[in-house]
């Protein structure tokens, strides 16, 4: 039984594929913390380390690695360098001698990926672990199909019998340098939670492959978020003991709770936890200077993480002009992207440096239409002064005859609106066992049912329609119950609320039905006809601000004379969870085959699943038991209340919560196509700014029954 590594770093290449100067100091270091007695335990003579190799030398060191391994040996494949995907998706391991020819590899030129499957699946070894530390690295895992490694009698210290691929990044994703360190970002962390133990999450003294790649993912998304490591266990690979850690080092232990402070606090460290740190620190007998060594090491991705943002910042705070030009724009996204910042990291720096920016602006706007404006009534006036005289008294009368229409029809409207059935799909998520799978995932099944509702249809003109789903009244507990994971503190006190009955749209708002109600004349304020970001006619409006969405009840409201307004708080959770009092009106789990949002996140050990990157056409998943679509994803919702921080003095009669004060903040629900699942939940509420235009918000209007 032996533990054998091949360690290859490439960072010298040919003209086309830039220098990786930090590759060769990768293997180094990786070698350095595998030959320690104290850490890999591996022996000095079974590992092999390749510095800048050429194809065939590459290749067969590869090869030898797997022919001539033992099936009780622990197997280590580690490589640094260029990772290349040609158009066919096939992943290709870079060498020395890698060209490309007008912009495509040439493949004898690389390692395949597929070479390196085959020679894995004939290998003897129950254990392999492959590390790659290269871009696209992703892809070499979605490329395997281990065979059936069967079952063999080993001793435990190794770990489970399997077989585990680590990777940088996904398939599509590249693997960043990071100023500051020696090494690459990946390898670096790798490295420092060997070297420092802080990879033995369990404190059991072993550090297994899925406790190293926990510990690296979480500070590469620290110091460079648009990397995503990714883990590939195969049977008990996950479980493979790669090294080891002192159990009762002191300095190992005030690293791991340093670590989970500051991974809560997001590097900045608070007042109480500081305090509870220096007790810590006392109790284990560290020095301040230990303590200090070790915090200055694990803050280290969150301070150039900040650095990235200020680097950010000071650049769109130079920008004088706005809007921003394309030119601008096109210089804004380069940077983002060598800084390797995500979407989210920058939104707050430019909501805050530009905001002030767009106040000015569109009072610039403002006043040219104002003035523009009344010239036009001014001359308006002038050539209808006259006419409008000698009409004054037929006016009246023409419009006292339409007041005594419209009080008829009011009085025909309150008896009832007529309404017709209609069925459905719905969906419930029912777990499969109380136990957990793999990597503690929970696993469910959909159970999917029937329902049945009533609706009324509005015509919109032109072919487009709106249908207005029944809502029954009820009492229902509002917020979230203090047991429910990821609870925020602006869903509490849970209270209960009487809700009547009304009418709310089967769908979000579409863009055809925008497009429609936009034509007709402005009651307030003028209305973009086709703002979406995401085209197509059937799938939600975007881009709208609150302004914009009650502008649009206000022109549905005179078109069909009823009251349609935005749904109050209240009225929307209610309708969100027809019933239900879990988390999302199908169960405690959420999951992307019932709803649009971001599945590269999980909520309570669920699974990953699907991140479609835009909206969906609706109607594409189940509806809730009201029969309504889309509760739970795909946009934000706006309601008609401000925001509050809590629901203290919240109403509790299912109206909107509004006050006299100047609040300019708007209420959210649902969650969107870039939510975690966790903001999708039925109770989850956040706010934007009321005139904010946003390709992840829109909305949803509704009409109370017998109300005009």
């Amino acid at each position: 039984m032996a533990k054998v590594a091949l360690l290859i770093g490439i960072s010298g290449y040919q003209p086309g594929l830039p220098l990786l100067p930090n590759a060769v100091k990768d293997v180094e270091a990786m070698r350095r913390v595998l030959v320690n007695p104290e850490m890999g335990d591996f022996a000095e003579a079974d590992i092999t380390m390749l510095k800048n190799p050429q194809r065939q030398e590459m290749e067969t060191a590869i090869y030898e690695l797997y022919a001539n391994c033992q099936k009780d040996d622990l197997v280590l494949f580690y490589f640094s360098g260029h990772g290349v995907i040609v158009e066919s998706g096939d992943f290709y391991f870079s060498t020395s001698i890698t060209q490309k020819n007008q912009g495509k590899l040439i493949p004898t030129s690389a390692v395949a990926a597929t070479n390196v499957h085959s020679w894995m699946n004939q290998s003897k070894s129950k254990r392999l672990v492959v590390i790659l530390d290269c871009c696209f690295s992703g892809a070499f895992a979605k490329g395997w199909t281990p065979k059936d490694i069967g079952t063999i009698d080993l001793q435990q210290h190794l770990g489970g019998e399997g077989r585990a691929i680590l990777t940088a990044s996904t398939s599509t994703q590249y693997a960043f340098e990071s100023d500051g360190l020696e090494l690459s970002v990946y390898t670096h962390y790798l490295v420092e939670g060997i070297e420092k133990g802080a990879a033995d999450i369990d404190g059991d003294g072993l550090i297994a492959v899925d406790e190293l790649h926990r510990y690296a993912k979480i500070k590469v998304q620290e110091a460079s978020p648009a990397m995503t490591p990714e883990f590939y266990p195969f049977k008990d690979g996950y479980r493979i003991f790669l090294a080891k850690s002192p159990k009762d080092d002191p300095s190992l232990k005030y690293r791991k709770e340093f670590d989970i402070i500051a991974l809560e606090d997001e590097g900045d460290i608070s007042g109480i936890n500081r305090v509870y740190l220096d007790e810590l620190r006392n109790n284990l007998r560290l020095s301040a200077d230990e303590a200090d060594a070790i915090e200055l090491e694990v803050l280290e991705p969150y301070r150039q993480r900040q650095q990235k943002l200020q680097r950010y910042e000071q650049a769109l705070s130079q920008i004088k002009q706005y809007p921003l030009s394309n030119k601008d724009c096109n210089g804004l996204k380069r940077l983002q992207n060598i800084l390797n910042l995500r979407d989210e990291d920058i939104e707050t720096i430019e909501q805050r440096v530009l905001a002030s920016k767009q106040v000015e602006y569109e009072r610039q706007q403002k006043q040219a239409e104002r003035l523009r404006q009344e010239q036009e009534t001014a001359e308006n006036q002038r050539r209808e002064a006259e006419r409008l005289r000698q009409e004054e008294e037929r006016a009246e009368n023409q419009r006292q005859q339409a007041e005594l229409k419209k009080e008829r029809e009011k009085e025909s409207s309150r008896s009832g609106i007529q309404t017709q059935a209609f069925e459905f799909d719905t969906a419930t998520l029912t777990p499969k066992s109380a136990g957990f799978l793999g990597m503690g995932k929970k696993t469910y099944e959909i159970n999917r049912s029937r329902g049945r509702a009533e609706f009324f249809t509005e015509n919109l003109g032109n072919g487009v329609f709106l249908d207005m789903v029944a809502i029954p009244g009820g009492t229902f507990l509002m917020g979230s119950p203090e047991s429910e994971p990821e609870l925020r503190n602006s869903e509490s006190p849970q209270h209960s609320v009487t809700i009547q009955p009304f009418f709310m749209g089967k769908f979000a708002v579409t863009q055809s039905q925008w497009k429609a109600i936009a034509a007709l004349p402005k009651v307030n304020i003028d209305l973009n006809p086709d703002p979406s970001y995401f085209k197509g006619a059937n799938r939600p409006i975007e881009v709208v601000s609150w302004d914009d969405a009650i502008e649009f009840c206000a022109r549905l409201s005179k078109k069909t004379e009823k009251t349609y307004s935005l749904p109050s708080e209240a009225e929307w959770e209610y309708a969100c969870r027809a019933g239900t009092t879990t988390p999302f009106y199908f169960g405690e789990m959420i999951t992307t085959d019932l709803a649009n949002y971001d599945g590269n996140y999980v909520y309570n050990s669920g699974s990953k699943g699907e991140y479609r990157k835009q909206t969906t056409y609706l109607g594409k998943f189940p509806a809730n038991p009201f029969g309504l679509f889309d509760m739970h994803g795909n946009i934000w919702e706006w309601c008609l209340d401000e925001w509050h921080e809590n629901y203290n003095g919240a109403p509790k009669d299912g109206s909107a919560w509004l006050s006299d004060n100047d609040n300019q903040n708007r209420l959210l629900r649902g969650g969107s196509w870039r939510s975690d699942p966790r903001d999708c939940r039925s109770a989850f509420r956040r706010y934007y700014a009321r005139d904010s235009r946003r390709n992840s918000v829109g909305f949803r209007v509704v009409v109370v029954r017998g109300r005009t």
